[in-house]
């Protein structure tokens, strides 16, 4: 199975996790998955926000940073007993093989626990999904297109952002110096994993377009590159060699100290062709940044074009649109700057972690 293939001797040592009483943890948070994804951005996020409002937990998985409390296999033997608050224990999944550790821990070994799981997926799903879906006893659905694909009665709760990391800088030109770049110039970015179904290849043909008759402006592509995908983004470097952009087209390793980037840019765009949620757009606004993004995951609902107009949604694939949305803001600055300010404003008002954080908290009492 799946999970325990998870779980080689490659992983977290068990002399590495701290010490935790378990009698004093209401919340069990797994991660399963030992590659980094969107979803382990979301826990590694949400953990310091839930401990802080005094939500009692620890995430069970390996591959996890020194400054999460984290739990191996024999501490889940605690759980049949209940926490010295007397409430079932919740075990928070977001992850098929998630669930399924959680219903056999509470239906065949017993375990007084309560399964919540959080979905942003847009699609159908299958019956095996639909099947685990149905034994939690609570669904966090994360846009109101989550909440459609799933036939489990839910609570929508969008993701939110740490808006005191991701924040605008008043000074552009010293954002730029601190990721060694010009600081006259203007910058672009696409965030993201490199690869076909992200759209990577879109923004290219779009700044390959655009570039050459905006030469102040610099396009910057951050992120990670699996094996899998080497030869896309080979194919991609082609076209911006053969095009003579490659000093102005730039293909950054991922970035840990992200927000920094995001300081330094002017727009970020997001090209997606599918999604699940998709945090990159939201921390581009809580940044001050505009943001041009594809009708895909909850993008829409993030930035509200019709009426906070905190920036360009365009249909998914469509280059065309793209560039006249891109073309919108490269031709004024005031523009750019009043897009970001209220792209900031909507990100604090709306989608703080402390309210993701507080809303989940809610979920976890009324079980």
């Amino acid at each position: 199975m799946k999970f325990f293939r998870s779980y080689g001797s490659s992983g977290k040592s068990r002399s590495s996790y701290q010490s935790i009483d378990m009698s004093n943890i209401d919340v069990i948070t797994p991660n399963l998955k030992i590659r980094h994804s969107g979803v382990t951005s979301t826990i590694f996020g949400l953990y310091p926000i839930q401990r802080k409002i005094g939500q009692r937990l620890v995430v069970f998985g390996y591959f996890l940073p020194k400054n999460i409390a984290s739990i191996g296999i024999s501490s889940l033997l605690a759980c049949w007993r209940r926490p010295i608050s007397q409430k079932n224990r919740i075990w928070h999944a977001r992850r098929h093989n998630e669930m399924l550790l959680g219903i056999v821990m509470r239906d065949v070994l017993r375990m007084p626990l309560k399964l919540v799981f959080t979905t942003s997926k847009q699609r159908k799903n299958s019956k095996w999904g639909e099947f685990l879906t149905s034994r939690m006893d609570a669904v966090i659905a994360t846009s109101e297109k989550s909440a459609y694909s799933t036939n489990c009665p839910n609570t929508i709760i969008m993701h939110g952002v740490d808006t005191e990391r991701f924040y605008p800088t008043n000074n552009k030109k010293e954002a730029r110096r601190k990721i060694q770049m010009p600081e006259n110039a203007k910058l672009i970015g696409c965030f993201g994993r490199i690869r076909k179904l992200k759209g990577t290849d879109l923004f290219v043909d779009c700044m390959i377009n655009l570039l050459p008759h905006h030469p102040e402006w610099i396009a910057l592509i951050v992120g990670r590159t699996t094996l899998k995908h080497c030869r896309f983004k080979k194919n991609i470097q082609k076209r911006i060699y053969e095009a003579g952009l490659e000093k102005r087209i730039l293909f950054i390793n991922e970035q840990y100290l992200i927000d920094s980037w995001y300081r330094a840019l002017d727009i970020f765009v997001s090209p997606s062709l599918s999604e699940g949620f998709g945090l990159t757009p939201l921390e581009a606004m809580a940044s001050g940044v505009p943001v041009v993004a594809s009708d895909v995951g909850a993008f829409t609902e993030l930035l509200d074009p019709e009426n906070t107009k905190a920036g360009i949604i365009f249909p998914p694939g469509d280059l065309h649109e793209m560039e006249k949305a891109i073309l919108y803001f490269m031709k004024s600055e005031s523009i750019i700057s009043d897009t970001g300010n209220r792209g900031r404003e909507r990100a604090v008002k709306h989608f703080s972690i402390e309210k993701e954080a507080l809303k989940i908290g809610e979920v976890y009492d009324a079980l």
